[in-house]
Protein backbone atom coordinates (compact mmCIF):
# COMPACT_ATOMS: atom_id res chain seq x y z
CA UNK A 1 0.00 0.00 0.00
CA UNK A 2 2.91 2.53 1.21
CA UNK A 3 4.34 1.71 -2.53
CA UNK A 4 1.17 2.35 -4.45
CA UNK A 5 0.91 5.79 -2.41
CA UNK A 6 4.48 6.57 -3.33
CA UNK A 7 3.85 5.96 -7.58
CA UNK A 8 0.58 7.40 -7.64
CA UNK A 9 1.78 10.75 -5.53
CA UNK A 10 5.40 10.76 -7.75
CA UNK A 11 3.43 10.45 -10.99
CA UNK A 12 0.54 12.87 -10.00
CA UNK A 13 4.28 15.22 -8.94
CA UNK A 14 5.59 14.14 -11.87
CA UNK A 15 2.73 15.98 -14.02
CA UNK A 16 2.27 18.83 -12.34
CA UNK A 17 5.70 19.53 -12.24
CA UNK A 18 5.71 18.86 -15.56
CA UNK A 19 2.69 21.00 -16.32
CA UNK A 20 4.52 24.04 -14.34
CA UNK A 21 7.38 24.30 -16.48
CA UNK A 22 5.71 24.08 -19.58
CA UNK A 23 3.57 26.86 -18.55
CA UNK A 24 6.33 28.92 -17.03
CA UNK A 25 8.45 28.06 -20.69
CA UNK A 26 4.85 29.78 -22.52
CA UNK A 27 4.56 32.28 -20.84
CA UNK A 28 8.41 33.08 -20.81
CA UNK A 29 8.25 33.68 -24.49
CA UNK A 30 5.65 36.40 -24.47
CA UNK A 31 7.73 39.79 -23.90
CA UNK A 32 5.90 42.50 -20.80
CA UNK A 33 4.65 44.65 -22.23
CA UNK A 34 5.83 47.49 -19.49
CA UNK A 35 8.96 45.96 -19.90
CA UNK A 36 10.20 45.67 -15.97
CA UNK A 37 12.43 42.66 -15.40
CA UNK A 38 11.63 40.29 -12.64
CA UNK A 39 13.93 42.21 -10.06
CA UNK A 40 12.52 45.43 -10.87
CA UNK A 41 9.41 44.29 -10.30
CA UNK A 42 10.12 42.80 -7.22
CA UNK A 43 11.72 45.69 -6.13
CA UNK A 44 9.03 48.33 -7.28
CA UNK A 45 6.21 45.39 -5.31
CA UNK A 46 8.47 46.03 -1.73
CA UNK A 47 8.81 49.61 -2.10
CA UNK A 48 5.36 50.44 -2.22
CA UNK A 49 4.27 48.69 0.58
CA UNK A 50 6.91 50.35 2.83
CA UNK A 51 9.88 47.52 2.83
CA UNK A 52 12.69 48.65 2.69
CA UNK A 53 15.02 46.56 4.41
CA UNK A 54 14.41 43.65 1.97
CA UNK A 55 17.24 42.24 -0.94
CA UNK A 56 16.52 41.20 -4.17
CA UNK A 57 18.79 38.55 -4.96
CA UNK A 58 19.80 36.38 -7.90
CA UNK A 59 20.26 32.81 -7.09
CA UNK A 60 21.41 30.13 -9.36
CA UNK A 61 18.89 27.00 -10.28
CA UNK A 62 15.82 26.69 -12.18
CA UNK A 63 12.36 27.64 -10.25
CA UNK A 64 14.37 27.98 -7.16
CA UNK A 65 12.72 31.38 -6.14
CA UNK A 66 12.10 31.49 -2.67
CA UNK A 67 11.92 33.93 0.18
CA UNK A 68 13.99 33.70 3.01
CA UNK A 69 12.36 35.50 6.23
CA UNK A 70 16.15 34.54 8.31
CA UNK A 71 17.86 37.49 7.01
CA UNK A 72 15.17 39.14 4.52
CA UNK A 73 15.71 38.42 1.17
CA UNK A 74 13.57 37.85 -1.73
CA UNK A 75 15.91 35.06 -3.87
CA UNK A 76 15.08 34.84 -7.73
CA UNK A 77 16.26 32.48 -10.06
CA UNK A 78 17.94 34.25 -13.35
CA UNK A 79 14.85 33.25 -15.54
CA UNK A 80 12.86 35.09 -13.10
CA UNK A 81 15.56 37.71 -12.18
CA UNK A 82 16.49 38.72 -15.68
CA UNK A 83 13.02 37.83 -17.44
CA UNK A 84 10.94 40.65 -18.72
CA UNK A 85 7.53 38.63 -19.31
CA UNK A 86 4.47 37.61 -17.18
CA UNK A 87 6.17 33.91 -15.85
CA UNK A 88 8.98 36.46 -14.62
CA UNK A 89 6.30 39.08 -13.10
CA UNK A 90 4.25 36.81 -11.53
CA UNK A 91 6.61 34.75 -9.79
CA UNK A 92 8.61 37.83 -8.45
CA UNK A 93 5.35 39.47 -6.90
CA UNK A 94 5.03 35.90 -5.47
CA UNK A 95 8.03 35.74 -3.57
CA UNK A 96 7.64 39.38 -2.53
CA UNK A 97 3.75 38.38 -1.41
CA UNK A 98 5.99 36.25 1.41
CA UNK A 99 7.90 39.42 2.16
CA UNK A 100 4.51 41.39 2.63
CA UNK A 101 3.52 38.77 4.73
CA UNK A 102 6.32 38.74 7.04
CA UNK A 103 6.34 42.33 7.20
CA UNK A 104 2.63 42.27 8.22
CA UNK A 105 3.49 39.63 10.78
CA UNK A 106 0.85 37.18 8.65
CA UNK A 107 -0.36 34.53 11.42
CA UNK A 108 -0.02 31.63 8.78
CA UNK A 109 3.79 32.55 7.75
CA UNK A 110 4.14 32.80 11.84
CA UNK A 111 3.19 29.52 12.24
CA UNK A 112 4.61 28.00 9.34
CA UNK A 113 7.75 29.71 10.49
CA UNK A 114 7.39 27.93 14.09
CA UNK A 115 6.85 24.47 12.67
CA UNK A 116 10.27 24.80 10.39
CA UNK A 117 12.68 23.11 13.37
CA UNK A 118 9.52 20.88 15.03
CA UNK A 119 9.15 19.58 10.76
CA UNK A 120 13.23 18.74 10.81
CA UNK A 121 13.18 16.88 13.64
CA UNK A 122 10.59 14.87 13.07
CA UNK A 123 11.92 14.35 10.06
CA UNK A 124 15.06 13.11 11.39
CA UNK A 125 13.43 10.66 14.56
CA UNK A 126 10.80 9.29 11.87
CA UNK A 127 13.95 8.27 9.33
CA UNK A 128 15.77 6.40 12.61
CA UNK A 129 12.82 4.97 13.91
CA UNK A 130 11.83 3.66 9.97
CA UNK A 131 15.37 2.62 9.09
CA UNK A 132 15.53 0.40 12.32
CA UNK A 133 12.63 -1.08 11.66
CA UNK A 134 13.75 -2.30 8.30
CA UNK A 135 16.75 -3.36 9.09
CA UNK A 136 16.38 -5.66 12.47
CA UNK A 137 13.01 -5.80 13.38
CA UNK A 138 12.15 -3.09 14.89
CA UNK A 139 15.46 -2.97 16.77
CA UNK A 140 15.14 0.00 19.03
CA UNK A 141 13.65 -2.88 21.38
CA UNK A 142 10.60 -0.33 21.76
CA UNK A 143 7.25 -1.95 21.70
CA UNK A 144 5.43 -2.02 18.34
CA UNK A 145 2.16 0.81 19.63
CA UNK A 146 5.59 2.95 20.88
CA UNK A 147 7.09 2.99 17.42
CA UNK A 148 3.35 3.65 15.98
CA UNK A 149 2.85 6.98 18.00
CA UNK A 150 6.27 8.38 17.65
CA UNK A 151 5.85 7.38 13.38
CA UNK A 152 2.79 9.06 13.54
CA UNK A 153 3.22 11.97 15.71
CA UNK A 154 6.09 12.87 13.61
CA UNK A 155 4.12 12.54 10.27
CA UNK A 156 1.24 14.48 11.71
CA UNK A 157 3.60 17.33 12.16
CA UNK A 158 5.22 16.95 9.00
CA UNK A 159 1.62 16.99 7.81
CA UNK A 160 0.54 19.94 9.75
CA UNK A 161 3.42 21.62 7.90
CA UNK A 162 2.05 21.05 4.23
CA UNK A 163 -1.22 22.32 5.15
CA UNK A 164 -0.26 25.04 6.74
CA UNK A 165 1.84 25.96 4.13
CA UNK A 166 -0.97 26.08 1.59
CA UNK A 167 -2.54 29.28 3.33
CA UNK A 168 0.32 30.91 2.83
CA UNK A 169 1.14 30.01 -0.93
CA UNK A 170 -2.15 30.69 -2.21
CA UNK A 171 -1.99 34.07 0.30
CA UNK A 172 1.21 35.33 -1.76
CA UNK A 173 -0.46 34.70 -5.06
CA UNK A 174 -3.18 36.75 -4.04
CA UNK A 175 -1.42 39.59 -2.94
CA UNK A 176 1.14 39.41 -5.55
CA UNK A 177 -1.99 39.34 -8.17
CA UNK A 178 -3.68 41.99 -6.87
CA UNK A 179 -1.00 44.48 -6.42
CA UNK A 180 0.17 43.47 -10.49
CA UNK A 181 -3.44 44.44 -11.24
CA UNK A 182 -3.63 47.47 -9.74
CA UNK A 183 -0.05 48.81 -10.10
CA UNK A 184 -0.74 48.06 -14.14
CA UNK A 185 2.35 45.68 -14.16
CA UNK A 186 0.71 43.52 -16.64
CA UNK A 187 -2.18 43.64 -19.41
CA UNK A 188 -5.71 41.57 -19.06
CA UNK A 189 -3.77 38.91 -21.11
CA UNK A 190 -0.50 39.15 -19.16
CA UNK A 191 -2.24 39.02 -16.07
CA UNK A 192 -4.22 35.74 -17.48
CA UNK A 193 -0.85 34.33 -17.52
CA UNK A 194 0.58 35.31 -14.60
CA UNK A 195 -2.31 33.73 -12.68
CA UNK A 196 -1.73 30.33 -14.30
CA UNK A 197 1.59 29.96 -13.84
CA UNK A 198 0.26 30.81 -10.15
CA UNK A 199 -2.56 28.69 -9.86
CA UNK A 200 0.17 25.60 -11.26
CA UNK A 201 2.73 26.76 -8.98
CA UNK A 202 0.47 26.18 -6.02
CA UNK A 203 -0.71 22.76 -7.15
CA UNK A 204 2.57 21.54 -6.33
CA UNK A 205 2.01 22.12 -2.77
CA UNK A 206 -1.45 20.55 -2.97
CA UNK A 207 -0.01 17.31 -4.65
CA UNK A 208 2.63 17.36 -1.96
CA UNK A 209 -0.24 18.02 1.02
CA UNK A 210 -2.35 15.23 -0.09
CA UNK A 211 0.36 12.78 -0.23
CA UNK A 212 1.89 13.64 3.27
CA UNK A 213 -2.09 13.15 4.46
CA UNK A 214 -2.51 9.97 2.61
CA UNK A 215 0.62 8.73 4.12
CA UNK A 216 -0.17 9.99 7.37
CA UNK A 217 -3.64 7.60 6.94
CA UNK A 218 -1.38 4.79 5.89
CA UNK A 219 1.07 4.69 9.09
CA UNK A 220 -2.50 5.40 11.53
CA UNK A 221 -4.10 2.53 9.55
CA UNK A 222 -0.46 -0.14 9.87
CA UNK A 223 -0.44 0.75 14.19
CA UNK A 224 -3.95 1.40 15.13
CA UNK A 225 -6.02 0.26 12.62
CA UNK A 226 -6.76 -3.51 13.84
CA UNK A 227 -7.22 -2.06 17.80
CA UNK A 228 -11.18 -2.62 18.92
Amino acid sequence: MIILIVVVFAILGFVVSSRLKSKFKKYSQTALEANLSGAEIAKLMLADHNIHDVQVLSVEGQLTDHYNPMNKTVNLSPDVYYGRNAAAAAVSAHECGHAVQHAKNYAWLNLRSTLVPIQNVSGKILNVVLIASLFGGFALGLPVPIIGYIVVGSYSVMTLFTLVTLPVEFDASNRALAWVKTRNIVTTSEYAMSKDALKWAAMTYVVAALASLATLAYYIFVFFGNRD
